[in-house]
């Protein structure tokens, strides 16, 4: 098998190959009329700006698509599955699909339903969907449960999250819970606000940048641009990553072309740490230590503005240099020069990502990173602060509208006073608390808006064990996943097709992750004919509600008017009360509250709250833990999950990524020096067990990663593990498994 070089630089030619191809494939026209469309980008919640068109974001800059955006809008605008595909196709027949496969479909035009003992989907009309849902939701509270990614708009979010809790029903799972509800916990706790306090002007001042556990050349490109930006006002860019990514070493915009054909791209790293994964607690404490050790910390700035520093501090100076350098990997020169480099600099933001989130201890993570933004006075202050960076282009506008099960007390109230009654007081469940639930049969009914729940959850075979204990899960999508055909319930399962973002036939909002309130237009469906029938996600949640509550105290039926909607988010939701005029005003606006220029926080005393971060603990267990005679060859792994470059949370669009060069779904990127000391060879086929199953025939590729450390695709590698939780956020460790690699 011959492997083709790896790219020298991030972004470049493959990404003008791609929109070459797409742009001359027989949906070209279509693609660019869409990408022009005024609506925020389908994929990341960098997301470009609504109203003033679709290359243009809030800071009124052109060039502002990447190709996430082109993947998503070119599979949206697939045709249709032909009327008569699932007559054609058994669920057997339909589960030995891959992510890609299922995606390549085609666009879902009508829906669905699957009952036990059916071997095939059938196709039934809205009337029956109707009734199916009304007996569905018709359960105790408890027993009624809802998940939902950030596909979807503001108000079909409030909407859902307004249907479930007049049910008298707290379970929001959501896909964040699976993602940043560490960001979320752990930045409430500190600062009050669980978002980015970084707005994308806050970020053209910062004169540092300090990047942690993010592959944002693949999954969030248009950041890349603001840190070449960065680069060249003569900034500094300090990478936090096991892997080194080429795209974080350098990066070729097309948004800079002059720079691309002159220089092959852009500088990107200062300084690049490969830490071992879940160490980053234990390295922000040691970066901690050394800007104590070098007098650069503020103490005014804490003495005027926190409270708990004092410990945090005190904590620093008593941990050895020893127990941090060994518990992180990093050495104490690399963590000094960092250190000072962050210590000098006047404006510094901390983002994030994956990388520091999905951990057993990812609250911690992020509060020890908050801690050193603190520490250093960047916090409050245009150019500073904490940027959590989120995945799903609406998935923060879900929390916003209350989809969560940790409800503000403000919107708790709101929602008591309009709903006519107090709220339910039982805890919810988030993602993971959803599936043990369901394991232990007290879900009954399950509507998904949107995600692949089956999929993103690590442990397969319980997901699939779980979703099959639920009488009736309705899957609301655009297109087919995995979880349609593997995630099915004991008696119903329907899959209900909906417009997306750019085609539904009446405006709609949108939440960046830097706090941006965006106008999606009007649009029309390609798949307008007369074998299609689809409706839009309000429509939908609307007139399920309708059948449930009647008409009181909220007229339901009214609420197919999304600038009706608008109306009660500006009344209920904190900081929305723009949105009730932006029909009228047709101005995108920042949300009030959480963009800090000021060290003045929305804590109980206006001050940030620190507080100690303990060092973790990390084993790497033997190979006898694995329950497996002695192999000829093998080497125990920390293994973490991720995106590939062609690829959108579970939806995978190409099956190589080159910039890793990994040719395929199947492979696991090892350490040369792994490699060499398990006695294996690169390209060579192994198995890979963890401890909730294994997979075999997997191809090694020796990669820039750090030793120890593997790196293997998400959701394909999911079935290998369990996953620890941390029990503050519930969000699973998919970047600490310990795995074994062996013949």
């Amino acid at each position: 098998m011959s492997h083709s070089p790896k790219p020298e630089a991030g972004g470049g030619l493959p990404v003008v190959q791609y929109w070459l191809e797409k742009s001359l494939s027989p949906q070209g026209l279509k693609l660019w009329q869409t990408l022009n469309h005024k609506s925020a980008c389908l994929s990341c919640a960098w997301g470009t700006g609504g109203q003033q068109g679709g290359f243009v974001n809030e800071a009124g800059e052109y060039l502002q698509r990447c190709a996430k955006s082109v993947e998503a809008i070119a599979s949206e605008l697939q045709p249709p599955l032909a009327a008569n595909f699932f007559e054609q196709y058994s669920i057997q027949e339909l589960q030995q699909l891959n992510s890609q496969q299922c995606d390549r479909l085609g666009r879902l035009s009508y829906p669905l339903l699957l009952k036990a003992g059916d071997s095939h989907y059938k196709r039934i009309t809205w009337e029956q969907v109707y009734q199916i849902a009304d007996k569905a939701f018709r359960q105790p509270p408890e027993k009624v449960a809802s998940y939902s990614s950030g596909r979807s708009s503001n108000e079909a979010a409030y909407l859902l999250q307004l249907m479930m809790r007049a049910l008298g029903s707290n379970n929001l799972a959501d896909c964040s819970d699976l993602c940043h509800a560490a960001s979320t916990v752990g930045l409430k706790q500190v600062f009050g606000s669980g978002t980015s306090m970084v707005s994308l002007e806050s970020l053209k001042h910062a004169d540092c940048v300090v990047l942690v556990g993010s592959n944002a050349p693949a999954n969030h490109p248009r950041l890349m641009n603001e840190l070449i930006k960065l680069r060249e006002r003569n900034g500094k860019i300090i990478i936090i990553n096991p892997q080194i990514e080429v795209g974080l070493v350098k990066f070729a915009s097309p948004a800079f072309p002059i720079k691309y054909l002159l220089t092959g791209g852009s500088d990107i790293s200062t300084f690049y740490l490969q830490p071992i994964p879940g160490s980053d607690t234990a390295l922000f404490v040691g970066i901690q230590k050394s800007l104590i050790e070098q007098n650069l910390i503020k103490p005014d700035y804490l003495q005027a503005y926190t409270t708990g520093w004092q410990e945090v501090i005190k904590y620093a100076q008593q941990t050895s240099w020893e127990t941090i350098t060994s518990t992180c990997g990093i050495s104490h020169e690399e963590i000094t020069a960092v250190a000072y480099t962050i210590g000098k600099s006047e404006r510094v933001v901390f983002a994030w990502a994956m990388g520091i989130t999905q951990h057993r201890n990812g609250v911690d993570n992020v509060k020890s990173i908050a801690n050193t933004a603190l520490l250093t006075g960047n916090a409050g202050k245009l150019g500073s602060g904490t940027m959590p960076i989120r995945g799903h282009s609406n998935v923060q506008g879900f929390g916003s509208m209350g989809v969560t099960i940790r409800l503000r007390e403000e919107i708790k109230q709101a929602l008591s006073q309009l709903l006519g009654h107090p709220l339910n007081d039982t805890k919810g469940y988030d993602a993971r608390a959803l599936i043990d639930a369901a394991e232990a049969g007290k879900i009954n009914s399950l509507l998904c808006l949107g995600g692949n729940f089956y999929a993103a959850n690590p442990d397969l075979h319980q997901a699939q064990t779980a979703l099959g204990k639920i009488k009736t899960i309705f899957y609301v999508a655009t297109k087919p996943n995995l979880g349609h055909f593997h995630g099915l319930a004991a008696e119903n399962t329907l899959i209900l097709p909906v417009y997306n973002r750019f085609e539904n036939s009446h405006k709609t909002t949108t939440e960046s992750g830097n706090n941006f309130v965006r106008l999606n237009n009007e649009g029309k469906s390609h798949l307008q004919s007369n074998n299609s029938d689809l409706i839009s996600e309000v429509e939908l949640i609307t007139k399920i509600a309708h059948r449930l509550h009647g008409e009181t105290p909220i007229n339901w039926r009214k609420l197919q008017d999304t600038s009706y909607v608008r109306q009660l988010i500006a009344k209920t939701i904190p900081g929305y009360g723009k949105i009730g005029e932006i029909d009228a005003t047709q101005q995108e606006f920042t949300i009030d509250g959480r963009i800090f220029t000021e060290p003045k926080f929305p804590t109980p005393d206006g001050k940030a709250q620190l507080s100690v971060t303990p060092l973790p603990e990390l084993h790497i267990p033997p190979i006898s833990d694995f329950n497996i005679s002695p192999p000829s060859q093998g080497i125990v792994v920390i293994l973490g999950t991720g995106r590939s470059y062609g690829q959108h949370n579970t939806v995978v669009y190409r099956t190589e990524d080159k910039y890793r060069g990994m040719p395929h779904r199947h492979c696991i990127l090892l350490n040369p020096q792994d490699i060499k000391k398990a006695g294996f060879e690169e390209h060579q086929r192994v198995k890979v067990r963890g401890d909730g199953g294994e997979l075999e025939n997997i191809e090694i590729i020796s990669g820039a990663i750090r030793e120890g450390v593997a790196f293997m695709f998400y959701p394909e590698a999911n079935v290998l593990f369990k996953a620890e939780i941390d029990p503050r956020c519930g969000t699973p460790a998919y970047k600490r498994v310990p795995v074994l690699v062996y013949r």
